[in-house]
């Protein structure tokens, strides 16, 4: 259990939302582990004639979602990496919008999907894993904004969760 609560100073305003959406009365280990449960049960129910459906003109698909719930766990998991290893190279942002139009995400089956965010979900379990309650705590900086290694855990698994919620609601 995350026996200290989350400062505000461990995270840039914008990711409260996903913060709110998390399980921070729960290990990030817990939390991670649920998630890639529920994820992978929830994406394997999901009508085939879904996979590629998008609500509007404009918006992402159902497959175009999962990778960019993969493509930022990555980032989310190579900050939290960098910070815990005290790294002070700037970390800029990353366009979610150009990765999502240059992953390609259609021309691929759900299933592969699934095997990809499986193997990511396991790698930041590890990742995780290894931190120890200070290396936890340690503050860096990406994107212009201060970040706690723990807290790019829970935005992590709150920004999938938020990405979840909207698909039950607009998608199916």
């Amino acid at each position: 259990m995350n026996s200290n609560p989350i400062e505000t100073k461990e995270y840039h305003p914008y990711y409260k939302t996903y913060l709110e959406k998390s399980v921070t009365d729960k290990t990030i280990f817990e939390g991670l582990k649920e998630n890639l449960n529920s994820l992978v049960s929830f994406y394997s129910d999901i009508p085939e004639e879904k996979h590629n459906y998008a609500y509007a003109d404009g918006k992402w698909t159902v497959k175009d979602i999962l990778l960019h719930i993969i493509d930022t766990e990555r980032v989310f998991a190579y900050r939290a990496l960098r910070i815990a290893r005290r790294d002070e190279s700037p970390m800029v942002g990353f366009e979610q919008d150009e990765y999502v139009a240059n992953g390609y995400a259609n021309q691929r089956t759900l299933e592969n999907l699934i095997e990809e965010y499986k193997a990511v979900r396991q790698a930041t379990i590890a990742l995780f894993n290894s931190f120890d309650s200070a290396t936890l705590l340690q503050i860096g900086e990406a994107s212009g904004a201060a970040f706690s290694v723990r807290v790019l855990g829970y935005i992590t698994i709150g920004h999938e969760n938020h990405h979840i919620q909207i698909i039950k609601e607009r998608y199916l």
